[in-house]
């Protein structure tokens, strides 16, 4: 039996062994996913577990995406431009890095049906997913991307790897078409950015990358200002879909029986 695994810290509000699972028995693979909280220190003793062929494939989630850099062999072009990971796999006897959440979050935005081609995004956090982010935005030929982050610097770094971003402070609320809340606030009911949102006129995009809970307070506030608002759930499902096309070289099937099944 092929075994894969999910790693970071917080892990418990994962549905990535569902989902994955779901689709082995769709798919009539003996295999099994299971997920890991682990501690930073303990990340080359797993990603090694490929190697050792006790691991067929790994996912990682915040906030280790760019920590398990340092023990792979290549990075896809993708995971080189942003310096994120999220699934890993062996070829040719080489630990390859790869990033699937630029296309998961491209797939997503293609859902809603939000028209992004010259609009200004606000992005709230720089941490795990934002640098996959900012890569698809650029490719969908949004207009300006801005970052605003609690710690200002971490904000900053980002623009080593993407010198067109806007860095604003915390707090401060620049114009925008779409704000995305990737940070961790919302994982908790108790969750709350803090931000001022009174001023926001409708038509604009609100979209939370947590998918678990589906409705966080973010969204509560979009949705309570008549605007659009979308979760993460549809980005989770598009880049589990590219890791498992990667793994196992077969398409699962995306549709109403899943979502329904992912609900639940």
């Amino acid at each position: 039996m092929k075994k894969y695994l999910v790693i970071g810290n917080p892990i418990e509000h994962s549905l990535s062994p569902k989902l994955h699972n779901y689709w082995f028995k769709k798919n009539n693979i003996n295999a099994n996913y299971d997920k890991k909280k682990i501690k930073k220190s303990e990340i080359q003793e797993v990603v090694s577990k490929i190697k050792d062929n006790k691991l067929d494939g790994l996912n990682v989630t915040v906030p280790f995406k760019s920590d398990v850099i340092p023990f792979l062999d290549e990075l896809s072009e993708e995971s080189r431009i942003t310096q994120s990971v999220n699934t890993i796999y062996m070829h040719d006897k080489k630990l390859i890095g790869h990033n699937t959440d630029i296309k998961g979050f491209e797939l997503s935005l293609m859902e809603t049906q939000f028209e992004l081609k010259n609009k200004s995004i606000l992005i709230l956090g720089a941490g795990g997913v934002v640098p996959s982010i900012i890569y698809a935005l650029e490719k969908l030929g949004v207009s300006k991307i801005i970052i605003s982050n609690r710690t200002k610097q971490k904000a900053e770094n980002l623009k080593k790897n993407f010198s067109n971003i806007n860095v604003v402070d915390w707090g401060d609320q620049p114009e925008f078409d779409m704000i995305i809340n990737a940070t961790s606030l919302g994982l908790s009911n108790e969750d709350n950015l803090g931000l001022n949102f009174n001023n926001i006129h409708k038509e604009k995009l609100f979209y939370d990358v947590i998918y678990n809970p589906k409705e966080t307070n973010f969204l509560r506030t979009g949705k309570n200002l008549g605007c659009k608002v979308s979760n993460g759930r549809m980005m989770f499902i598009y880049q589990a879909f590219e890791a498992f096309k990667l793994w196992h070289k077969v398409q699962p099937e995306i549709n109403e029986d899943l979502i329904n099944f992912l609900d639940a």
